[in-house]
């Protein structure tokens, strides 16, 4: 399938795959979408202690790489694990403008390592920051109690709806510690509705840029 990097209204780029119409991130703005949607609503929510993370579709790598910069700011300890069924080629993810973008060039070095370590292995990125990456289909998931937040940033509904299912969001809510929290940037009602039924409590919250609603889910 082509892919193309394209740029997005916020300046930073992102995959776009012009056969289904998909893009790895908003069109409306990469960096934007990321920093509103998982660390505003869903990271910021664990201030000042130790998370645990889990990624549902690690991509370019963008996610993990604000969110170790977000670490450096607070020193707050994070455990991050990308799940990836399709990786994005390293050469690919190093063309990605982000580190300009974010203004990070004395982290360039950690974005290049996040793409170049091994999967399947944990890699201590620094003293408060360890990533894991794995090569795994999302029904494969089967954690249980392991994590405080969910980043949940799979190809949309309208591309791949089996990632948005009943079966997939009760993978999910076992992998989550009680009180734990899974945000992602969609707000359909067949996805609001998979999450409820297993076993969720659901806030519809303001969208990123482009988007009216997101959803934000709870384990009690």
């Amino acid at each position: 399938m082509k892919r193309e990097i394209i740029k997005t209204q916020d300046g930073s780029t992102t995959i776009h795959l012009p056969e289904c119409e998909e893009s790895y991130h908003s069109k409306h703005g990469a960096i934007q979408e990321a920093y509103h949607v998982f660390i505003k609503s869903g990271l910021d929510l664990f201030l000042n202690k130790p998370v645990s993370i889990l990624e549902i579709g690690f991509g370019t790598g963008l996610n993990a790489f604000i969110t170790y910069l977000e670490s450096k700011k607070t020193q707050q300890k994070i455990d991050y694990v990308g799940v990836e069924a399709y990786p994005v080629l390293v050469e690919e993810a190093l063309q990605m403008n982000y580190v300009l973008e974010l203004k990070a060039s004395e982290n360039k070095e950690v974005y290049t390592e996040i793409h170049q370590s091994t999967w399947e292995n944990k890699h201590q990125l620094d003293s408060d920051f360890n990533l894991t990456k794995r090569e795994q289909f999302f029904q494969n998931i089967t954690d249980v109690d392991e994590f405080d937040l969910i980043y949940f940033d799979a190809f949309g509904f309208r591309v791949q709806p089996e990632l948005w299912s009943l079966e997939i969001f009760q993978k999910m809510y076992t992998a989550l510690k009680k009180g734990g929290v899974l945000v992602t940037y969609a707000c359909r009602s067949s996805i609001k509705n998979a999450m409820l039924e297993s076993g969720f409590t659901i806030e519809k919250l303001p969208g990123a840029p482009g988007k009216r609603e997101m959803l934000r889910a709870t384990k009690n």
